[in-house]
């Protein structure tokens, strides 16, 4: 599975790098909104994990500029994975265009919830 980690903050990315290494699943990192999504016109993913607030452009432009796509890499599966815990922020983060939330600090089973809900929905995983 190839999985992009858009999050300014070295940490989590690492983190969230080793939930993922364990479930064998590779993920590439990008520090900003802008770099990620031009590593998605350069590779396919299966799933994006996005965070919300960072330096430039935040996660829900990136999501929505993601979404306004012409072509299938419009479709990929997009985690938020944020910090904020503001009421409507899950609402806010759907009506955007993202596929599930997650708050930060990333929980293993929350992370890996997540990811089962999108393949159980059809979202199917590139074979590497």
């Amino acid at each position: 599975m190839n999985i992009l980690f858009v999050e300014d903050d070295a940490m989590n990315r690492r983190v969230v790098r080793d939930m993922l290494t364990v479930a064998g699943a590779n993920m590439d990192e990008a520090t900003d909104a802008e770099t990620g999504l031009r590593m998605i016109d350069e590779r396919e993913y299966d799933i994006v994990l996005m965070d919300l607030r960072m330096p430039g452009m935040d996660g829900l432009t990136a999501i929505r500029l993601l979404r306004a796509r012409p072509d299938s890499k419009a479709s990929v599966p997009v985690i938020v994975v944020t910090a904020d815990t503001a009421l409507d922020i899950c609402q806010s983060c759907v009506d955007q265009g993202a596929d599930e939330v997650i708050l930060k600090p990333v929980a293993m089973n929350k992370l890996f919830d997540a990811i089962g809900r999108l393949i159980a929905r059809g979202a199917q995983p590139i074979l590497n």
